[in-house]
Order: C-alpha cells, then structure tokens, then sequence
C-alpha cells in the first residue's frame, strides 16, 4: 500500500496509488493511439461483427484493449478492470506491455480525499477504441481510446486519447493527444471553452439514432446540431466550446463508454446524468448498459433535463 503522507514535515516519496495509476493509464493511452494508427496503416484492420452492422471489432480493438490490461494488471495487481471486448485467456505478447509513467502526471499532488486509496478500492473502466465503427469509415477524429477509473462507484479521473488529432493537417503533422483529469484537481491537455452563450448546440449519435434520440434533440429546441460517432469524442466537443450538450435518450452506451469521460467532464465543473437526472455508478458488479441515455453538459445542466419529454422519461426507466 502506498499513501500519501506527511511525517516530520516531509512529503512521501513516493506518489498516491491514484496518481501512479494515472501515470501508468496515461502512458498505456499513449501506446494504444500508436497501436490504433499502426493497424490502420497496415490496412488490415480485421474487421468482425459482434451484434450486428453497428457494433463492430477490429485488430485495434483486440490489441489496444490486451495492451491496457495486461499493462496497469502487471503494475496493478489488485485494481479490478473491466474491458469492453470479451476475448480469450491468453498470453499477452511482451511488446503490447507499456511500464512507463507520465512523469508529468507523477509530480502533481493527489486530491486530499483520494490520497490515500488502495488497489483494491479502485476499478477501471476500458474502452480500447470508442467509434469503431467510424474507424472502419475513415472518420478518425471521432476515434478514442478511454480509460476510466472509479472509486465507492463514482469516476474520479479519467484518460482520453485521441490517436487521429490532426490528422486533417496533412503528411508531417505531429498526430495524437492525451487528456486526463482528476476530479478535484482539475483536467489537462487541452484548452477549455464554452459555446459563445446563448448558443444550444446538441451533440449527439450519427448511427445509433432513434425516434427518442430525435423527440428529445428537437425539444432542446437547438440552433445547430452535430452527428458524431464516439462518446469520447462528444465529451471533447463540450469540453472545447464546440458544443453545449451531449444528448442521446436510448439504452447503447456502456459503462466503458462514460466513465473516463464522465471524470474528466466534472473535474471542469460540467455534469453527466442518465435522462432522469441521476448519476451512473461505476462498481465492479454494476450492470454495463447505460439503460436510461445520457445527458451530458458543460454548463446549465437543468435547463436540459428539463427539456426532456415525458413520453421519453417514461421510455426510459431509471436505474
């Protein structure tokens, strides 16, 4: 076990277990967003369907997902981690195991209230590539790779990386970036800003739609609406000004597709809910499906729930 403590005046060496998992998480991120760009260079992406046309796997999908896990449960042991793709027991070969850590990440303070965590205490959410589907279209911006960690059920921080950032800047840009965030220590790796105010600009599915999803967009009574794949994606639009909400009232989204962002949207102050209003829990035995939608903002968060339609809310049953 390892805290941070004060003793005789003099800071622990070393780091809090959160932020050390941090580390870890951001640098695995990191190597994931390399893996996703090499299968797509390669051209054999290894595309299968798991439910159906939209709900696909791909190579990345199975080696980024192998990567992240057999990374943090070889320096982690006793964090529980709940990945999206179902595969099989096997040996994990040695060049997907990332062991370095954000040094960067290692030098800020852990929040008082997390300061103290053990391993066990704590589960991670993974997402190995949140917008497959978009990745199979060749529309990268909206590909993410998430992982979130979550603590007595709530996401306390959180990882995105994007592996495509920049890639509409042409041949020799410099591609990928991570954001992370702690709640209670705020997020990094991009620059926060709102939609100029007064804007309503709903972010929402571009292939999961339904006549919920549509209803409850129209009586947000929007000036621009924006179709994306990815629920990463979609946070980093609020986070970055380019939307004021995120909004998709149908069951879909999972537990791994919410936890990393859900922790780095409020450690900026904005709110993730289900429909109803109540917040998602992130236990190890909580069931995956995020069954009542999401709502996701930046800024005036009840102004959209109170938007939602009945006939939608009674659609929806809560958790």
């Amino acid at each position: 076990m390892c805290v941070l403590s004060v003793s005789a005046g003099v800071m622990a060496s070393r780091p809090a277990v959160l932020m050390r998992l941090m580390a870890s998480a951001y640098a695995v991120a990191e190597k994931a967003g390399t893996i996703v760009r090499q299968v797509l260079q390669s051209g054999e992406l290894g595309i299968v369907e798991k439910s159906g046309a939209n709900d696909l796997q791909t190579l990345a999908d199975r080696l980024v997902q192998k990567s992240i896990c057999a990374s943090l449960s070889k320096s982690f042991p006793k964090v529980t981690i709940i990945g999206e793709e179902e595969l099989p027991a096997e040996a994990v070969e040695e060049d997907l195991i990332e062991n370095g850590q954000s040094n960067l990440i290692l030098q800020k303070s852990c929040p008082d209230q997390y300061a103290s965590l053990k391993e066990e205490e704590l589960v991670v959410w993974v997402d190995p590539l949140d917008g497959t589907k978009e990745y199979t279209e060749g529309l990268l911006d909206h590909v993410t790779v998430l992982i979130g960690i979550a603590y007595g059920g709530k996401a306390i921080a959180g990882v995105i990386n994007q592996p495509f950032y920049n890639y509409q800047m042409g041949t020799g840009a410099s591609l990928g970036r991570t954001l992370w965030g702690v709640l209670g220590l705020g997020a990094f790796g991009f620059q926060l800003q709102e939609v100029p105010d007064g804007k309503r600009i709903i972010t929402t599915t571009r292939s999961h739609s339904n006549k919920l999803v549509i209803d409850t967009v129209q009586a947000m009574e929007p000036h621009d609406v924006i179709r994306v794949g990815g629920a990463g994606n979609k946070i980093i639009q609020l986070v970055e000004g380019k939307a004021s909400a995120y909004v998709f009232a149908s069951p879909g989204c999972k537990k791994w597709d919410t936890c990393a962002p859900e922790a780095i949207l409020h450690a900026v102050g904005g709110k993730l809910t289900d429909m109803h209003g109540n917040a998602y829990t992130y236990d190890a035995n909580v069931k995956h499906m995020n069954s009542a939608g999401v709502l996701a903002t930046l800024r005036n968060h009840e102004y959209y729930l109170s938007r939602v339609p009945q006939a939608v809310l009674q659609a929806l049953p809560s958790n």
